[in-house]
């Protein structure tokens, strides 16, 4: 019996050394003093940096710019460069001008590896970090600014205020407009009685110009009618037909009086 509790309690142990074996990751080898360096080179030139430096590294040729990276022997593409450049210049317009930086603590994982370091500004000081990928080529900074307790409140505050009055906003718009609906069937009935309006403007008009054709056609029968009574007339007073002449125009006399 004791000999199968043993059996049982070194099987268990070694399960137990077998999971913490495996569940153990493997972090990046590194070179401590090549890390510094590169980190180094970059909080001092971006601190010496302007703005107008930034617009010239942005407008260097890519194939000339990473030469000029590996032949100073930093591992870090020309993209990363600018933006670590212009995270450092973000920074400096949140915590002023650089000062001084203190010792770097390096932490590494299976596939990152970080740098990090407190630094002094002119206005308040800040937590550096520099992160390197799996190929220790250096890829970004992040500058983090130390906030007072009363700095945080104020914009926790302000964040507040902002928002609950931005939902206030948005629900008194949604109030007017929600009281705005009543209008709708006025408007709709209103729209309807213009349309029907204009319907009936229109067959009138039709109706009036149908009847000013037809009256017209019944004026012209009427004057070939008198036409050719008065075309009669003459033709019997002179003894001869109506092909000897040709009446052209019909004249009202001003008066119904005969001249004598």
């Amino acid at each position: 019996m004791k000999n199968k509790i043993r059996v049982l309690t070194g099987m268990l142990i070694m399960i137990l050394l077998l999971t913490a074996g495996c569940g153990k990751k493997e972090t990046l080898a590194y070179d401590q003093q090549t890390i510094t360096q590169i980190t180094e080179f970059m909080i001092d030139y971006s601190s010496s940096a302007d703005e107008q430096t930034v617009e010239q590294l942005k407008a260097m040729r890519e194939s000339t710019f990473e030469d000029q990276l590996a032949n100073m022997g930093l591992s870090i593409t020309p993209d990363h460069f600018v933006s670590v450049v212009e995270a450092w210049k973000a920074g400096e317009k949140e915590c002023g001008a650089y000062v001084d930086h203190g010792a770097y603590t390096i932490e590494a994982t299976a596939d990152e590896l970080h740098v990090t370091t407190e630094a002094k500004f002119q206005n308040r000081d800040a937590e550096l970090e520099f992160v390197f990928d799996k190929n220790l080529y250096l890829e970004s900074l992040t500058v983090g600014a130390h906030y007072s307790m009363g700095e945080i409140l104020k914009k926790a505050g302000m964040n507040t205020l902002l928002g609950m009055g931005t939902v206030f906003v948005v629900l008194i718009l949604i109030s007017v407009i929600i009281s705005l609906f009543k209008y709708i069937p006025a408007m709709q009935e209103r729209m309807k009685n213009k349309k029907s309006k204009k319907k009936d403007v229109t067959d009138g008009t039709e109706e009036t110009a149908q009847a000013d054709i037809t009256e017209a056609a019944d004026n012209v029968t009427e004057d070939e009618e008198l036409v050719a009574v008065i075309a009669a007339a003459i033709a019997a007073a002179e003894g001869t037909t109506t092909d000897g002449f040709v009446v052209r125009s019909i004249r009202r006399r001003p008066s119904n009086k005969w001249n004598r």
